[in-house]
Order: C-alpha cells, then structure tokens, then sequence
C-alpha cells in the first residue's frame, strides 16, 4: 500500500526539518506539507487545524499517515484521524494536552495506529531509559536533566507553552505521590557531560513526568533544566521565587522566553536506579534541539511505515525496540551517546 504523508505545521522549523531527513532517507517517499499558508499544489495543502472544513483536503489527497508538528488545542486532527481511519503521529503536545488528547482518544474505537510522540526531544526519553534498564528489574527511580542553549535555533512552540506555563504548578512524583512543583525553583547542582559542567538546575515540566510514571510504572520521577546562561538560569528562579511571573502579562512571558539563536548543541542526561544499582547515560545533538526532535519523528514514522503494527493507541517508545532506538540514534551524525554504570 502507498504510503502519503502529511506534516500539519511542516513550514515551520521542526516540519520542515521532519521532511528534509525523511526524503534524504527515502527519496521515493511521498510527503506533504500541510499550512493555513498552503495553496492546494502537487507538494502543499491547505489545511488548518482550527478550521475542519479545511480537513476534506486530507481526503482528497488521500493521506494515510498524519504528523502533527502544531499546536492543536482543541485535537481536530486527532479526532479526525481516529474518525476516517489514518495513522496519526503527535510530536507537540505539553503535559496537559497530551493527558486531555489520550483521553480522548481511550474513549473513541480505533482503526488506526495513533502515537504520542509528545515528549522530551519527541519522545525518545522513555525508550532510552528502557535500553538503560535490567529489564529483570523494576526502575525505581528515573532523573531527566536538561541542558538548553539560549543560541540554539527554536521554535514558536517551546517559547510559548513555557510562557504560558511558568507561573502555574506541575505534578513531579515521589513514591507515587503528585507532587506540586513550579518551573525555576528546587535548584539542584548537577555536572552535565561533553564538556558542560556543573550547573545549577530547576524544576521543568516536561511530558516524560507523566509517561514515565503512568505508563511505565516508574514511582520517583524527576526534571530539572538548567540554560547555557548561568545568568539566565539564576534570573529565572529568582523571578519565579518572587513570583514575578504571576504578575507579568502574556506577551511580556512570551518576550522573556521568545529568543532563538542560530544553532547550538542540545544535550539531556538520564539517570535511573533499581535498587543499589544506578546507570547514566547522556546525549549530545551537535545540530540542536530542532534536528533531534525531527530526527525522533522521522524514526517512529519509519516503523510506522513498516505496516507491523497493530490499530491501536501507542506511546512512541512502545512501538520501538530500545535497543533498536538507540542503535538508530547512535549512527545519526551529530549524535553522540555515552553509557556510565
């Protein structure tokens, strides 16, 4: 069977960036790009997610997978990909959105494989804390530590959700209790690999807090995000300590969180523990956040492709090996992996 893919959001830096790596893999592939910008062409289709009229476009050019690289507030796409039976693939959600859309979408029969792939650097973190893990044993304890570069290249989206969001609490875990928490706060030291060092890091939400421990089980979950700027990082946590951000409009949150650089590195650290026993492994993306996030997209979508899964709904480290996952992500160039018991 044909395989015709549309990415929602594709001229945007993450879409645009999902099509290049797919092409350059398969060049017979065939993609589409799908915008409020589009005209209706051989490549380009007009579709906007807040406008379902505009989703016959879907149909006409008979699209069989869906990657969502948008935001979707109200999950028109979703619903209309669960309705008509295409294969859906989410990469953009923040924590409530993705616990609101996989609601929505338990409650509905499914007919097609609908994926997830919502969370840190698309979704990666659970199926590399997987490849880190003795799978005789359970994990007690999962870490994510995140290094981000105010010079590497980003989006809308990430500058908007953390506008919107740092002055409100989210849930961390301990022993499975929800923990309220706010972004900037709980400062921790932690000595980042590839060169970085120590740095004071902060609570950060991210979709991995809830995966991890509702999905897999994990009772103690934890993210802390430090930025290149040790200024910055200080001047966050004393604006959210004097609770500045509550009192800030959204355009002047969005002002503070709004820069993007030209590129730089990405990094991210996980640390697991069952029992005594505790493994680190780092990961380094000399290109950025914007190629790594693609790059995980482009690899759920590959197996996607491959038709062996069944009709269901899947968060994206369950339809990957992980040893497969990070196999795939060690002979990308630009990633570098490190591996410490």
């Amino acid at each position: 069977m044909e395989s015709n893919i549309l990415i929602i959001g594709g001229t945007g830096i993450v879409g645009k960036t999902i099509a290049r790596i797919l092409q350059d893999r398969d060049p017979k592939l065939s993609i589409k790009v799908g915008s409020r910008r589009s005209n209706n062409s051989m490549t380009n289709i007009f579709v906007d997610v807040n406008d379902p009229d505009s989703f016959q476009n879907i149909l006409e050019n008979k699209i069989t997978l869906i990657i969502l690289s948008v935001n979707d507030p109200e999950d028109h796409i979703l619903k209309f990909a669960i309705e008509n039976g295409i294969d859906y693939l989410d990469i953009t959600k923040p924590t409530p959105d993705l616990i609101k859309a996989y609601t929505i979408a338990r409650s509905a029969p499914v007919n097609s494989r609908i994926v997830f792939s919502s969370g840190w650097m698309g979704g990666i973190v659970p199926g590399l804390v997987g490849s880190l893990a003795d799978r005789s044993r359970k994990i007690d304890d999962a870490k994510l530590f995140v290094f981000y570069s105010t010079k590497d290249l980003a989006g809308k989206t990430s500058a908007h959700f953390m506008a919107e969001n740092v002055a409100r609490p989210f849930v961390c875990y301990k022993d499975n209790e929800r923990r309220s928490v706010r972004h900037f706060l709980n400062s921790e030291n932690y000595h980042f690999s590839f060169g970085i060092g120590t740095r004071q890091s902060y609570n950060f939400d991210v979709p991995d807090l809830f995966i991890l421990n509702h999905i897999e089980k994990i009772p103690n979950v934890s993210v802390k995000m430090t930025y290149d700027s040790k200024v910055i990082t200080w001047l966050l946590g004393a604006f959210q300590s004097l609770r500045i951000f509550d009192i800030l409009s959204l355009k002047q949150r969005q002002t503070i969180f709004g820069g993007s650089g030209n590129g730089d590195q990405a990094v991210f650290e996980i640390i697991i523990k069952q029992g005594e026993n505790v493994r680190k492994m780092s990961l380094q993306s000399e290109r950025g956040q914007a190629e790594l996030t693609a790059l995980s997209a482009v690899l759920h979508t590959e197996v996607i492709l491959k038709d062996t899964l069944d009709n269901k709904i899947y968060f994206s480290h369950q339809i990957h090996r992980s040893d497969d996952l990070l196999s795939s992500l060690r002979s990308y160039p630009g990633i570098n992996v490190q591996v410490l018991s």
